[in-house]
């Protein structure tokens, strides 16, 4: 993942810690940030295409599949784990918003943008890393939109 980062133009440092970041608050307990600092990485598969749909998402949000599949022109339903890991590369609870071996159609929650800084998933439940939700848009080719 830090090679990711770094072809990607970002000074970033993986973190690594011994406590879980699989979910929001682990990750945010784990910091010391606030949860909506937590840019959620989720798979959603679009259930006619079969692509991935990657949300990040704020800690705090909850995802409207609806206002999401209104925005792509197609219902998206869960991934199953296998789905994720295929188009990702990682596991659920690890994925990163980049280094995925294939462009993956991408969403940005539009509420990360109102901190100065968030926090990322790097590849494994326990890796981290910080940036600004002002590099999502660049780094990952998403839109910003409204999650909720």
């Amino acid at each position: 993942m830090q090679a990711a980062l770094e072809d990607a133009g970002l000074t970033a440092r993986v973190v690594e810690l011994p406590q879980s970041t699989r979910t929001a608050a682990d990750a945010a307990k784990a910091i010391g940030c606030e949860v909506g600092q937590i840019a959620k990485s989720l798979i959603f598969r679009g259930t006619q295409s079969d692509g991935a749909v990657l949300i990040i998402a704020s800690g705090t949000n909850r995802v409207n599949a609806s206002a999401i599949a209104s925005a792509i022109g197609e219902p998206i339903g869960k991934a199953g784990a296998d789905f994720v890991r295929d188009r990702t590369g990682y596991a659920i609870g690890g994925v990163p918003p980049i280094g995925h071996p294939t462009p993956i159609r991408t969403f940005i929650d539009e509420d990360l943008l109102r901190y100065e800084t968030i926090w990322a998933a790097a590849g494994t439940p326990n890796a981290v890393f910080e940036l600004s939700p002002a590099d999502l848009p660049r780094l990952t080719g998403g839109t910003v939109v409204r999650v909720t």
